[in-house]
């Protein structure tokens, strides 16, 4: 979302290069309607910088720290040598989700159910982001609760509905592989057979009733007896 406040000093942002001086670089801070801000040689490399165009080109994408920040005169200082590798990375890639969940909010004005002006589409992304902290959150927070997210909010009920669907057809949830192991016994005389109903009975339950395990898929494998790795 472009935002027409300004950044805080000690805050990571997503910036394009402009313009490269001599003594530094200008660059528009994506997130912020495009301000400008200054990286002082200085601040673009740890050592001394002989070639500017060593570290940074005009219009590539850099993440840089806000070290202070002037309102009143329109100044913002940054800094490129102060994020580390693994902050570029992560901040590059929660830009990206970001732009690629606007597009998703924009799939709904497009809907052919309902009628979206853009100054509401804007309110709807506003209430998102403040009740989830960023538009691509949100939208997995509705594929796992559905559109009673979105009327909880006061979003009206046509409108949610659309919404819902955007993420159903969308989003994809993070998945992860959990492993654990189990001793089963039964001290009856079929006891086998009734750990291995007992075991089918749990996986056909989960297989049939997707809605209520959230997407859990499990397998269940014969270790040795009494134990099994789930």
């Amino acid at each position: 979302m472009v935002k027409d406040e300004w950044p805080e000093a000690g805050e990571l942002v997503v910036c394009t290069a402009k313009e490269l001086k001599t003594f530094g670089v200008f660059a528009t801070l994506d997130e912020y309607d495009g301000k400008e801000g200054f990286i002082h040689i200085s601040a673009v490399a740890t050592g001394w910088v002989k070639h500017l165009r060593d570290y940074v080109r005009e219009n590539q994408k850099i993440v840089c720290k806000v070290l202070n920040v002037d309102a009143q005169r329109g100044h913002i200082d940054l800094s490129l040598k102060a994020v580390k590798e693994g902050q570029r990375r992560e901040r590059i890639k929660a830009w990206k989700n970001e732009k690629k969940a606007k597009k998703w909010l924009a799939l709904v004005a497009a809907s052919a159910n309902i009628e979206l002006s853009k100054e509401e589409l804007g309110t709807i992304e506003l209430e998102l982001v403040d009740a989830y902290g960023g538009l691509y959150d949100a939208f997995h927070e509705i594929l796992r609760g559905g559109k009673s997210v979105l009327t909880a909010l006061g979003i009206k009920e046509e409108v949610a509905d659309a919404i819902n669907e955007v993420a159903i057809a969308n989003v994809k949830l993070p998945s992860v592989q959990i492993t654990g192991y189990m001793e089963l016994t039964c001290p009856l005389p079929n006891g086998v057979d009734i750990l291995k109903a007992a075991l089918k009975k749990a996986k056909e339950t989960i297989k049939s009733e997707p809605s209520d395990t959230n997407g859990l898929k499990l397998e269940c494998f014969y270790i040795g007896a009494p134990k099994y790795k789930i």
